[in-house]
């Protein structure tokens, strides 16, 4: 009797490991691995790790055009924010976190010219209407200091201006040595309005590609630094800005019953950009498209191009040509 008791103890004893083996061979399940996350789709919204950008792409890789490759803009979001910071918030603050080494880079810059570094930046801005160049103006330039900028808005030529060929008014308006200039609007005009409105034949339109691209090499052999921006709005958010600005009395002043009948032309200027952004983006000035229906991107990311570039310049403070302990000994002793 107590030897059946005994092999039912241990029968019921045996069940029991049994039943917590199987119990920890059932947590021990490995967990399924993690998804992998997608990567961002270029000209929609590609992350960077940090508010600068380090670690990731340089932006310029993303929006620059690829030499002798025509852009199609009616397929470019001009909503997206390749490479941008998450959000509204975030880039306003990624923003005015690039006001310092900006303002770090472009001393330098200027320093060095006083050495007799020749090397300088310019800034070439392009768009339709209401596309941005004015608020680059205020929320990027107005990161640096002002007495380091050469600011050029380019108006229709004047009749003297007229009286030369067309790339002589620019070449009065390049920045010196040691500064950052900018151009709102440029010789571009002279490919782009002037190739939509036929104020000069065909066939001098063609010349100039190849004009400019001399000019823009001659420029870079020089120490010119060239960062060509296409500031692209969509057709619907250029209707909304006009009309933000005919809401506002405010802005009439900013208003140009021109620009309407300038909209009625937007697939052959858009047609006149794709071919120049094509024939005139070269190694040594290349074109960035950056999309512009959303301001706080477009600030962002102008300011982004120029801090790489800057960077890549890398300008260094000249060293001192005195003794710098004797003129303190000389101080300290007065």
């Amino acid at each position: 009797m107590a030897g059946k008791q005994n092999e039912k103890r241990k029968a019921a004893k045996s069940e029991k490991r049994q039943e917590k083996q199987g119990k920890r061979e059932k947590d021990a399940k490995p967990e399924k691995p993690e998804k992998a996350a997608k990567p961002a789709k270029a000209g929609t919204s590609g992350k960077r790790s940090g508010a600068d950008g380090s670690g990731a792409r340089p932006l310029r890789e993303l929006l620059r055009v690829t030499p002798g490759e025509r852009p199609d803009l009616g397929r470019l979001d001009p909503s997206a924010t390749p490479g941008g910071p998450a959000g509204k918030a975030a880039g306003v603050a990624a923003t005015a976190l690039l006001a310092q080494p900006l303002g770090s880079l472009q001393e330098r810059l200027y320093a060095a010219s006083t050495a007799g570094d020749r090397r300088r930046v310019l800034l070439v801005l392009q768009g339709m209407d209401t596309s941005g160049k004015g608020g680059t103006l205020k929320h990027v330039i107005g990161l640096f200091n002002p007495s380091g900028c050469r600011i050029k808005a380019f108006k229709s030529p004047t009749e003297e201006e007229l009286g030369h060929p067309f790339l002589w008014r620019i070449k009065q308006e390049l920045p010196r040595p040691g500064e950052i200039g900018i151009f709102d609007r440029s010789h571009y005009e002279d490919v782009l309005i002037a190739r939509v409105r036929e104020l000069v034949p065909r066939n001098r339109v063609r010349a100039r590609y190849a004009q400019i691209n001399r000019f823009e090499q001659a420029l870079a052999d020089d120490g010119v630094t060239v960062v060509k921006v296409f500031l692209h709005i969509g057709h619907e958010e250029q209707r909304a800005r006009l009309l933000e600005r005919l809401d506002n009395p405010d802005k009439h002043w900013k208003f140009n019953e021109g620009d309407i009948e300038e909209r009625t032309a937007w697939p052959a200027y858009q047609e006149a950009y794709e071919v120049a952004l094509e024939r005139c983006s070269t190694d040594a000035a290349p074109w960035y498209v950056v999309p512009a229906d959303r301001k706080w991107y477009r600030n962002w990311a102008i300011s982004t191009l120029l801090r790489e570039h800057l960077e890549e310049l890398d300008p260094q403070y000249p060293k001192g040509d005195f003794d710098v302990e004797e003129c303190r000994r000389r101080l300290l002793a007065g």
